[in-house]
């Protein structure tokens, strides 16, 4: 019996009447490229908004953003979710959407607007993307609301990340990872029927490796083209130390020597750059870096779980998807090199320090004059809110529809004196 049979492509509003010749992922698929959404995180910082160096005066184009690195997640997970048996469409769908939910400035903005939503239940990019996807993504408009892109049970089941409610996560757990909002609770559970608590489909598990595989490899890549990471750190052993001791107790919680180890096996890869100059001959052993590092790490998962779970087809609860212990030292290793060396330096910067007050102070801008400073449909949703909390989330919810260049220059209006945004189209909103 398929794993994705009537209760796997079901939807909230039933649409059965509509015959496209697709099946219900691929339209599931269409829905997330055509999406508002998806198209913001073009403008959305990944890590790191685009520095600016001496060869490229006006800035820098090469580094990820939020779509880049959702589209190379997809590429990623779907190859891992084919050779596991998982549909590649439902895959796909939840990679395209893992990000949806972040809010411009990349984590830095998240950081402030879980500071201003504390009233209403903090803030999370992963609750935000279920809340885009079943709420206020417009696509289906039935029984008086909203319901979202309404896609299937099993695409929204494998785009949540975290499938647990703030402070429910489990044992060790980052108490700041959840995924889902009170307001989706009733969505929330109607994805997760027949599921146990916690648990993560296979699809999900896909999607989550994807993502840690993507960010952890391509945030070298753009460290080193950036200047911020020089390809010998890891073979120096002062700064070899530093990485291990900021990756343990974020990234790892095993021992010291078992990511020496990662780190060692890591620059013995022929692949590994030695040295950077920027040439063209450069730029293509990053990529062979990247691409070798990808396919190492896509590979040993898959044939972990294969030995694990033999070659039958692996698909929503039938397995979990086993990570080699080395795989994942390796991986740590790769994460905590980018953050040494190019988030931490950076937290305290006044950019960063100034990214955040935009939010916090546009948050309060917004509030003080709502509902006429909200766009239309957040302003229906604010006049609509039955108490405090409720009109907070909705203040929110504008805030982290908006791009990296709309919330500053939707700052700078109100800032300047008070200008309200214009009727629908004439605003720089990040409303698409």
């Amino acid at each position: 019996m398929s794993p994705y049979g009537p209760d796997a492509s079901a939807r909230q509003i039933d649409e059965s009447d509509k015959t496209s010749g697709r099946t219900e992922f691929e339209r599931d698929r269409a829905r997330l490229l055509h999406s508002a959404a998806l198209r913001r995180l073009g403008a959305k910082t990944q890590v790191r908004t685009p520095w600016r160096r001496a060869d490229h005066p006006t800035g820098d184009d090469f580094i990820r953003t939020r779509l880049t690195h959702s589209l190379e997640v997809a590429q990623v997970g779907r190859e891992l979710g084919k050779a596991l048996g998982c549909d590649p469409e439902v895959v796909d769908t939840a990679c395209l959407a893992h990000d949806l939910g972040h809010p411009p400035f990349g984590h830095n903005g998240e950081r402030a607007l879980a500071e201003v939503a504390q009233p209403a239940g903090g803030f999370e990019g992963n609750a935000q993307t279920l809340r885009l996807l079943t709420r206020l993504e417009a696509k289906v408009y039935a029984r008086g609301r909203s319901w979202g892109l309404n896609l299937t049970r099993a695409c929204l089941d494998a785009s949540i990340k975290y499938p647990w409610r703030r402070g429910e996560g489990p044992a060790g757990s980052d108490p700041a990872k959840f995924g889902v909002y009170e307001p989706e609770a009733e969505a929330f559970e109607w994805v997760r029927q027949g599921a146990a608590p916690l648990a993560k489909c296979v699809e999900a598990q896909v999607m989550d490796l994807a993502d840690d595989v993507a960010y952890s490899v391509h945030d070298v890549e753009d460290g080193i083209v950036g200047g911020s990471i020089l390809p010998e750190a890891l073979s120096s052993p002062p700064e070899l130390r530093a990485v291990a001791g900021l990756a343990l107790g974020r990234y790892w919680s095993g021992e010291a020597g078992e990511l020496e180890a990662a780190a060692w096996r890591l620059t013995a890869l022929g692949f590994w750059p030695r040295g950077w100059d920027g040439s063209r001959q450069a730029l293509a052993g990053l990529k062979n870096m990247t691409s070798g590092l990808i396919g190492r790490f896509v590979l040993a998962a898959r044939n972990a779980t294969r030995q694990v779970y033999g070659p039958g087809r692996l698909a929503r609860y039938a397995a979990e998807v086993v990570v080699p212990r080395e795989t994942a030292a390796e991986i740590a290793v790769l994460k905590a090199l980018a953050a040494l060396f190019v988030m931490q330096p950076r937290r305290e910067d006044p950019v960063y320090l100034r990214q955040r007050a935009i939010l916090k102070e546009l948050f309060g801008y917004l509030m003080d004059a709502a509902p006429g400073s909200l766009q239309p449909e957040f302003r229906a949703d604010f006049l609509e809110a039955g108490d405090e909390a409720a009109r907070v989330r909705v203040v929110v919810d504008q805030l982290a529809s908006l791009t990296d260049s709309s919330a500053q220059i939707e700052h700078s209006r109100f800032a300047a004196g008070g200008e309200r945004p214009g009727p629908p189209g004439a605003g720089a909103g990040g409303v698409s």
